[in-house]
């Protein structure tokens, strides 16, 4: 084990005990943590984008026009997601329905074509047919779409911080055994 890590076991608490917060923020308040990790995406686009717009001009190349522009899209679209990120919220979640309608069609008929040649075909079938549903449900009232997507995040901060704090509870104790062997 790295005595690294298990000498500064407090940090992985510290990371733990952040998530578990987090985790519990977005149930508390579900609307704030899509909001959050909307911004955190522009954020990265702005930053992409910037960077992008430098590496254009240092280099010399008949392409950097394109990285140009690429760098102007980031930027561009960095800060119309930070500026109104509800709108982006709301396009995010119509893209995950139409993906989950689409991905579901695609199943059903894959469940119709191998139902002759394959056993079980139906639990693609019924993943096919909730796939559809949940992409309606979400087209149809983002609303509970966002509140999903916001709890299912919350979920595994919850469950990564309280695995990051029992391990890092683990290494304390593993750091302490070393500890006293290393007297004797």
């Amino acid at each position: 084990m790295n005595t690294y890590l298990a000498q500064n076991w407090w940090i992985l608490a510290l990371r733990g005990l952040a998530a578990v917060i987090f985790g519990i923020l977005a149930f508390l308040w579900p609307d704030i943590t899509i909001t959050v990790l909307v911004w955190f995406f522009g954020a990265y686009a702005l930053w992409d984008g910037i960077f992008s717009l430098i590496s254009a001009f240092r280099i010399k190349s008949d392409r950097r026009w394109a990285l140009a522009l690429t760098g102007v899209a980031g930027i561009v679209a960095g800060l119309l997601i930070i500026f109104w990120p509800g709108p982006v919220a709301f396009v995010l979640l119509l893209i995950i329905a139409a993906w989950a309608v689409i991905t579901g069609v695609l199943e059903i008929i894959a469940a119709i074509r191998l139902r002759e040649e394959i056993e079980g075909e139906w639990l693609l079938l019924v993943g096919g047919v909730l796939s559809v549903i949940f992409g309606v449900v979400m087209a149809v009232w983002p609303a509970a779409g966002l509140l999903a997507v916001t709890w299912i995040i919350g979920f595994y901060a919850l469950l990564y911080g309280i695995l990051l704090i029992a391990l890092a509870f683990r290494l304390r104790s593993w750091n302490k055994q070393r500890l006293s062997l290393a007297e004797q």
